[in-house]
């Protein structure tokens, strides 16, 4: 008999009891770490960023491609939310989430990793309308189900906003053109120039729909402006970057709006040969949409940023600009102050819109604000037809996207199947059930950028990679928040020899003869994995 244990008759009701000195058992959890949750793709973080420190590079890279097929277009134009959720800061700094899966999305097309062909072929066929990162990663996921996929793309090449939105220097092309063709090479059928102007007309071949048109059409404002004066929208320069022909801005230029395609443009405008770029904007730099660290870019490669300001007029060359102040609800209201600087062009950084054109044909679609009306699980009102990315009703980023087409390919093939899986949910992995004494402080790597006067003078990658060294260190610095890295603190903690070990990447497991239910396992775990639940649960 085991020291502690009270032997039981089967089915007596305190079998596997110690008795009544225990009123609470610990149990290991598997909780949701605030990266994770906070992931638009769905990437699984904790459980790659593991399989890198192990220096498992493809398996890590492999558990990416699960949720997100492109990891070295998203290692660089992610927005990282994971990282801003990162409990890591309760420590020191977050972890460089980013960092580290731009590493293992450059190693992929390094080392020709490709994705695993789908085991048969379902018979069902899928239509996608747009090549952009929505389109693109549905069409992954449904390629793997064994749907066969076909893609309109009205451009001369896919990639969307990725090729005409997002400039060569943060997104080098054979990067963006590496990851699209790995997923070609599952057989999904790209049609080119080939832009759908009727919905219904092509629709009824296909066994359900997913709409990602993006948002290419730009928003403008009436300028009173002279028939000299040059006026140019931000989608259509951004565009033209992707012909033999640049787009032609001069010496002075001026960017109207305050978001990051703003910036891209500035920085675009630099890159071209500009001597004076400057950034009109009506609010100030808090209430500025674009991310802080654009702006810091920005600044550096000196371009001017006029905030609380105006355009009112564009004669010839000369533009007049108004003072704003902010009322007491942030909203801008003129001031009657006026000044007037020099401009070659002016280029409307306004926003963007969709060409919902398709659309005009098709009943009982819900459409509101430009964007389609779609439900929890990606479909309009329409049976069979799904929408996502910058046509949808949500944040518009990459990540988004990437994580729009992936829920929508998970919903058209549970269509076709005609099943419903439940989706198991975990409780949250705080901060406040971390052990943080256990960590040791760890200085967060950076990635480098490339010297300021090769930024402004060429279209070159301008933020670098980390090498394989930083990796390991970045990668190590995961907390595993919620889950077991079995750091054998439980097993070295308890006065009752109540834990095994059951080897490695297996965990451990309580023997509840032994366990008085102290609690000190749960303690003293650092990652927040054993949860104290009573006796009689």
């Amino acid at each position: 008999m085991k020291p502690y244990a009270i032997v039981a008759k089967p089915g007596s009701s305190c079998a596997n009891k110690t008795g009544s000195w225990r009123t609470e058992r610990p149990e290991y959890v598997r909780n949701l770490p605030p990266c994770n949750k906070a992931c638009p793709a769905g990437e699984n973080i904790q459980a790659w960023l593991s399989l890198v420190e192990l220096k498992q590079y493809e398996a890590a890279w492999k558990e990416i491609v699960k949720n997100n097929p492109m990891p070295a277009v998203m290692g660089r134009v992610c927005y990282h939310p994971c990282e801003t959720a990162c409990n890591r800061v309760v420590v020191d700094e977050v972890v460089g989430i980013n960092s580290v899966e731009r590493f293992l999305g450059d190693m992929a097309i390094e080392k020709a990793w490709k994705f695993e062909a789908p085991a048969n072929d379902s018979g069902k066929k899928i239509l996608i309308i747009g090549a952009g990162p929505a389109g693109l990663s549905a069409a992954y996921q449904l390629a793997l189900k064994g749907h066969k996929v076909t893609v309109h793309e009205m451009h001369e090449k896919a990639g969307g906003m990725l090729r005409y939105g997002i400039p060569k220097y943060r997104l080098p092309r054979n990067i963006l053109d590496a990851e699209i063709q790995r997923i070609l090479d599952l057989g999904v059928e790209l049609e080119l120039q080939s832009k759908v102007e009727d919905l219904n007309a092509v629709a009824n071949n296909y066994d359900a729909v997913f709409l990602s048109v993006g948002a290419h059409v730009a928003r403008i404002t009436d300028i009173p402006c002279s028939d000299g004066a040059t006026i140019l929208d931000a989608v259509s320069v951004l565009k033209d970057m992707e012909s033999d022909t640049p787009p032609q801005l001069g010496n002075r230029v001026v960017v109207y709006g305050g978001g990051n395609t703003a910036i891209d443009v500035a920085r675009t405008a630099v890159r071209l040969g500009a001597k004076e770029v400057t950034i009109i904007y009506r609010r100030d730099r808090e209430m500025m949409p674009a991310h802080d660290f654009e702006v810091d870019e920005a600044l550096e490669e000196n371009i001017q940023i006029k905030f609380l300001s105006t355009i009112t007029d564009y004669k010839g060359t000369t533009l007049t600009l108004e003072a704003m102040e902010l009322n007491d609800e942030g909203f801008p209201k003129p001031t009657g102050k006026t000044e007037t600087m020099e401009a070659d062009s002016v280029v409307l950084a306004l926003g963007q819109k969709s060409d919902l054109g398709l659309l005009d044909n098709v009943s009982g679609l819900t459409i509101e604000k430009g964007v389609v009306t779609v439900d929890q699980r990606m479909m309009t009102s329409q049976k069979g037809i799904f929408a996502g990315g910058d046509v949808a009703p949500y944040e518009r980023t990459v990540t988004t996207a990437i994580g729009h087409g992936k829920k929508a390919a998970y919903h058209i093939d549970m269509m076709m199947r005609g099943v419903n899986l439940e989706v198991v949910k975990h409780n949250d992995a705080l901060s406040d059930n971390l052990n943080t004494w256990y960590y040791e402080e760890c200085e967060r790597t950076n990635r480098k950028m490339i010297p300021i006067e090769k930024r402004t003078s060429s279209f070159d990658e301008v933020t670098q990679g980390l090498t394989e060294a930083e990796v390991a260190k970045e990668s190590s610095r995961c907390l595993s928040c919620g889950n077991c890295f079995e750091c054998d603190n439980c097993y070295g903690v308890c006065p009752d020899n109540a834990i095994k070990k059951l080897g490695f990447g297996k965990g451990f497991e309580i023997d509840y003869d032994y366990c008085k239910g102290c609690g000190i396992c749960a303690e003293e775990c650092p990652a927040g994995c054993i949860t104290m639940v009573p006796e009689d649960k």
